[in-house]
Order: C-alpha cells, then sequence, then structure tokens
C-alpha cells in the first residue's frame, strides 16, 4: 500500500469557508490502483508530509491496526468523486 495526498482540487465542501475542498490530506492506496491513475511523473518533488497529512496516517494507523480501517483500491479519480459524494451528503466523521 502507498499513503498519498491529492492537492488541487475543488471538490464542493459546504463546511469549507469557500464552499470547496483543495485536499485530500491522507488516501491510503493500493499500488495497483494507483499504477491505473498515473499516466506520467509530473515532479517529484521529495516534499517531507506535513502535520495534516501525519496527523491523519496516525489515525488511519491505529484504525487499520484495529481492524477499523482499510485501503482503496479504485483509481484516485474514483476516490475524489465517491469523498466528494460523501462529503456533500453529510455521511463522514468530523
Amino acid at each position: 500500500m502507498i499513503h498519498i495526498s491529492v492537492s488541487g482540487l475543488k471538490m464542493k465542501n459546504p463546511a469549507s469557508p469557500t464552499g470547496y475542498a483543495e485536499n485530500l490530506s491522507h488516501l491510503p492506496i493500493s499500488e495497483e490502483a494507483l499504477n491505473k491513475s498515473i499516466t506520467t511523473l509530473k515532479n517529484e518533488t521529495g516534499k517531507k508530509p506535513d502535520s495534516l497529512e501525519l496527523d491523519g496516517y496516525s489515525y488511519w494507523k491505529k484504525e487499520f491496526d484495529k481492524g477499523n480501517a482499510g485501503i482503496f483500491t479504485i483509481p484516485v479519480s474514483e476516490i475524489v468523486s465517491t469523498m466528494e459524494k460523501s462529503i456533500v451528503a453529510g455521511d463522514y466523521i468530523k
């Protein structure tokens, strides 16, 4: 599994002051699903995770170890679409 963050989005988010979310700070994804999502490498930043990304990973890891969390096995575009629908519907944990 691989842990990624996605930025540069414009996902509807009624809880945001702008009405949109621009980032998904932590997404655990299978290598196969990530490979199906990527056509070319744009650049490699070598950026270290920020505190929000680390917090997301830490929470996920704790829940994963208890058997309460998993990984995405669908392409990133489908993850973003699914997350947006969930956020708009209010079907998420704050």
